[in-house]
């Protein structure tokens, strides 16, 4: 048996208690380089906590899901806060939970859609309970800002019951 789990669209509100929706539309900007640049400014807080604690920038290739999904685990980085930048105008699925006493509350789904001015990421606050990546439709490449360096960064929960997320009212792939 699983627990349904609704989608609903990503908002920078909405997302507030997990971390920072990375994206151009309703950003601070101003141009630079001489008025040929718009620079989105300040879009999420990285942190890096711990012992020789440092940024990383790498990339994730996300193999795609379809639905339903099932979602069986969440994980948290204690350490550091994760971004997550898309780098093709592709839907992905965005799972969060609220920490209660240590352990994933009950989870949150987000249907994360490119908007009119480009791509659509996240960045999760540091110790927010998180599903990894869900990718859809295609394989895609991600932008990942997250931290590196000693101590443990990972820690992962598996639910009793799983969670199941339907494809949304009205959704079909866009490829």
């Amino acid at each position: 048996m699983m627990k349904a789990l609704p989608l609903q669209p990503l908002t920078r509100e909405a997302f507030a208690p997990f971390g920072d929706v990375i994206a151009s539309a309703g950003a601070e900007s101003f141009l630079i380089n001489n008025g040929t640049t718009t620079r989105f400014h300040d879009l999420a807080s990285v942190e890096t906590a711990g012992e020789n604690a440092r940024t990383l920038v790498s990339l994730f290739r996300g193999q795609p899901f379809g639905f339903p999904l099932t979602i069986a685990m969440m994980e948290r980085h204690p350490l550091g806060s994760q971004a997550f930048v898309p780098l093709q105008p592709l839907p992905w699925v965005v799972v969060v939970a609220p920490d209660v006493a240590g352990r994933p509350g009950e989870p949150v789904a987000f249907l994360v859609r490119p908007d009119a001015g480009g791509m659509v990421g996240v960045n999760y606050a540091r110790n927010v309970w998180h599903h990894p990546l869900i990718s859809l439709e295609a394989q895609s490449d991600f932008l990942v800002v997250d931290r590196g360096g000693e101590g443990v960064n990972l820690e992962e929960f598996f639910f009793d019951e799983p969670y199941r997320i339907d494809a949304p009212a009205g959704y079909s792939r866009s490829a």
